[in-house]
């Protein structure tokens, strides 16, 4: 067993896949979990997967978290100081065509791992929730504590793995922290997103949907601060500092997704074209968060500003994404 040692579900997603990197560089040691499953190409997932492997102290293993024995397997074998556990089915829209792919993933996947953790003896647990959960909440920003409102299939999944991870905290003495994360972004990231897609599409030539006009307001998050700030967590949860928290992880601020357009136009010295489409179901009109209680936590964070972030993503992304 290894001392001081993590291990990251969906290690071969965007965001899995900075986490990992962020802890690599700071000599810890990494098991890496995906199933490399076909929800977009394969070949992002792997190129990151990659990447990664160039660490000496990253272990990549090819799993679907729905398999619980094999799970166990990895759990008991590498006996993990914390599991931060990013791999889920995402996208809103996909929820209405496919719900049993949630049910799977972030429902039976998310069980599994904890009755693994029970069965292990691992005590701590960082996972990701959405802001998803927050759904028609007009009250903002939008604090921890509101009653929560999910509009779609998606979030309500999210929502359930913040209710089960309380029964575990309650029972069996799991310490738990809930990422509440919004709208992350950054280089390699998933190319249904929205300005992965906006890149794509400017190398394309080629249109790209705007619901609502383009009226829709989004927090959004820069994917290292995303991944500096799971390392805080990961400090202090290792160290026994929380049972079960949920923390919104954003910076504050929001945005037009016009005006984000905008802003890519004028980085890229593209004219993006756009087809106005209707208001689809299941979307969230605005998310704006509130982080105090996060910054409360980790002793204050400095947010990338957006124009920042944006810029580094346009200057990895346009000449890497196909």
């Amino acid at each position: 067993m290894i001392k001081d040692n993590i291990l990251v579900t969906g290690s071969s997603g965007f965001i899995g896949f900075h986490v990992c990197k962020f802890f690599l560089e700071k000599k810890i040691f990494v098991v890496g979990v995906d199933n490399h499953n076909n929800y977009y190409d394969k070949k992002l997932k792997i190129q990151r997967c990659k990447k990664l492997l160039n660490f000496k102290k990253f272990k990549f293993i090819k799993l679907d978290i729905k398999n619980q024995e094999n799970f166990l397997k990895i759990c008991k074998k590498f006996r993990p100081k914390v599991i931060i556990h990013l791999a889920a089915q995402p996208g809103v829209r996909y929820s209405f065509i496919n719900p049993q792919a949630y049910i799977d993933s972030n429902i039976t996947g998310f069980t599994n791992i904890l009755e693994c953790m029970k069965k292990s003896n691992l005590k701590n647990l960082i996972y990701a929730s959405s802001s998803s959960v927050y759904g028609n909440c007009k009250k903002f920003p939008f604090k921890e504590n509101l009653k929560l409102r999910p509009l779609n299939f998606y979030g309500q999944t999210k929502l359930m793995n913040e209710r089960i991870a309380e029964v575990y905290n309650k029972n069996f003495n799991l310490n738990m922290i809930g990422l509440r994360l919004f709208t992350v972004y950054g280089p390699y990231g998933r190319p249904d997103m929205f300005i992965p897609k906006i890149i794509k599409n400017i190398k394309l030539n080629k249109s790209i949907d705007l619901y609502n006009n383009g009226r829709h307001i989004r927090d959004f998050t820069y994917v290292e601060d995303v991944s500096e700030i799971i390392f805080k967590l990961y400090e202090k949860i290792k160290n026994k500092k929380f049972k079960n928290e949920i923390f919104n992880i954003c910076g504050g601020s929001k945005i037009s997704l016009r005006k984000l357009i905008y802003l890519v136009e004028k980085m890229t010295k593209n004219k993006i074209k756009t087809k106005l489409k209707s208001f689809q179901r299941g979307d969230m009109y605005k998310t704006h968060g509130n982080n105090n209680r996060l910054m409360k936590s980790i002793n204050k964070y400095k947010f990338t500003f957006l124009k920042n972030g944006l810029y580094k993503t346009i200057k990895t992304d346009f000449y890497n994404v196909k």
